[in-house]
């Protein structure tokens, strides 16, 4: 049989990781599932596994781009498209924000993003009447994209207008556009470090933040970075650094971890000393979690359990209890870009309700004159100041302990009038905006009555 003529489309360098970027996008905007579960872990795409390194690295930065910015990709599709995007071929659809993201953020040949996109529709049988449709469309974005983009600017497309309205709201019309703004940038990668900030931070190409984050610009698997298999260091937001800070002194002190992993604040309540009782609900998690303190070299007693039924027989037996509370994870879209196409309005209410449920788990467990600290990566005040204050209420032996700003690095904005820790992803300003901001988070500082 004569060799065939044309090479099949999987053949063609780089179509494989678009086919698969398409396959992770279809799966986050039409089946609703989470970035993370696609990319790592049991459920991970099977392909994942056929890609060389750098093209699951462009595969990753493709998909998060496009989740980053699919309201603006949406607006100038639809500003090119007399009749919308094809309906009745999703991956018609994946191929057009597969191509104009390449083509708009990222450093890829224009001519090679139009040509694999068509090949991409090419080789689905539903999509495959609409190749010359994304070859022209892809073209005239090549032309045309960046002024409408730029015309575009400032109206927030990127945010869902359910969770603008709502910052607008509560943080005001200019924050809320500082917050849309701030998270539509690719951010950095955020460092814990053992010890010896300033060291780690050059070995890492990187600079070290006033809170002791060193923060760097590095990508690919942090797996390769020096520091990373010795246990130097854990990948840790700047923002989720900062709740562990508010005990204080931790030597010798026994600290309950409710909702732990995957254990970056177990680490740190390690690494300073304390004696910590780490539980999760999931025990994907928790095999984590102890992978990582492993690697790390530190100790906690962990325990796979729903944290409001755990060790119910035995209260008042903490110095401290830290709670890192599930919640809508508003605070986390400029690292889990999904967040914000997958989460509604709804999810709120029914999450501070389970975050009550801790709230008055932590009481119980902790011992009279110990401290509590609850935090949230949310942006939504249900999720924190209101589920705070409800506890403060319905609790007459719990009070507020006001946070100074000397114990956050002087940083006097993330305080709040009541004492209390609130990061926005537009503070912590840099000259570029990729080593700027932090996650947006919340934090609150409780104690016991003696």
């Amino acid at each position: 049989m004569p060799a065939p003529r044309f090479a099949q489309p999987s053949e063609v360098p780089g179509l494989a990781a678009r086919r698969i970027a398409a396959d992770i996008l279809d799966g986050v905007l039409q089946k609703r599932r989470m970035l993370d579960d696609q990319l790592e872990g049991p459920a991970a795409h099977p392909g994942l596994k056929t890609l060389p390194d750098r093209d699951r690295a462009l595969m990753r930065r493709l998909v998060a781009t496009i989740l980053r910015r699919l309201g603006t990709l949406e607006h100038l599709l639809a500003r090119m498209l007399d009749r919308g995007v094809p309906t009745d071929a999703p991956r018609a659809k994946s191929a057009l924000l597969i191509g104009a993201a390449q083509i708009l953020w990222m450093d890829v040949p224009d001519h090679a993003a139009v040509d694999l996109s068509v090949r991409l529709v090419q080789s689905d049988r539903r999509a495959a009447k609409y190749a010359g449709l994304v070859n022209a469309v892809l073209r005239r974005c090549a032309r045309e994209g960046q002024p409408l983009i730029d015309a575009a600017a400032g109206q927030a497309l990127d945010v869902p207008e359910w969770l603008m309205a709502r910052w607008r709201a509560h943080y005001g019309e200019d924050a809320a556009k500082a917050i849309a703004l701030a998270i539509s940038h690719e951010p950095s990668l955020d460092i814990t470090v053992k010890s010896d900030a300033e060291h780690w931070a050059g070995r890492l190409y990187g600079e070290r933040l006033p809170t002791g984050t060193v923060r760097t610009l590095l990508q690919g698997s942090v797996k390769m970075l020096p520091g990373f298999e010795d246990g130097q260091w854990w990948v840790q937001d700047a923002a989720a650094a900062l709740p562990v800070r508010l005990f204080g002194d931790l030597a010798g002190k026994s600290v309950a971890d409710l909702c732990a992993a995957p254990g970056g604040k177990t680490a740190q309540l390690a690494q300073a000393g304390a004696r910590v009782s780490a539980i999760d609900r999931s025990p994907a998690r928790v095999a984590r979690l102890r992978e990582n303190l492993a690697r790390l070299a530190l100790e906690a007693e962990t325990s796979v359990a729903d944290a409001t039924e755990w060790r119910s027989d035995a209260p008042g037996s903490f110095d401290g209890v830290l709670i890192d509370a599930p919640c809508a994870s508003t605070g986390t879209i400029r690292r889990h870009p999904d967040v914000a196409w997958l989460k509604q309005e709804s999810d709120i209410g029914a999450l501070s309700a389970v975050q009550g449920r801790l709230l008055q788990k932590a009481v119980a467990l902790l011992k009279p004159g110990g401290t509590l600290v609850y935090c949230t990566c949310s942006l939504e005040p249900e999720e924190g100041e209101q589920v705070v204050g409800a506890l403060l209420d319905a609790e007459p032996g719990m009070r507020r302990v006001p946070v100074e700003p000397a114990e956050v690095a002087g940083l006097a904005e993330i305080v709040t009038a009541d004492g209390d820790v609130r990061t926005l992803p537009s503070h912590l300003p840099h000259a570029d905006p990729r080593l700027a901001g932090f996650d947006g988070f919340y934090a609150a500082r409780l104690t016991k009555s003696l």
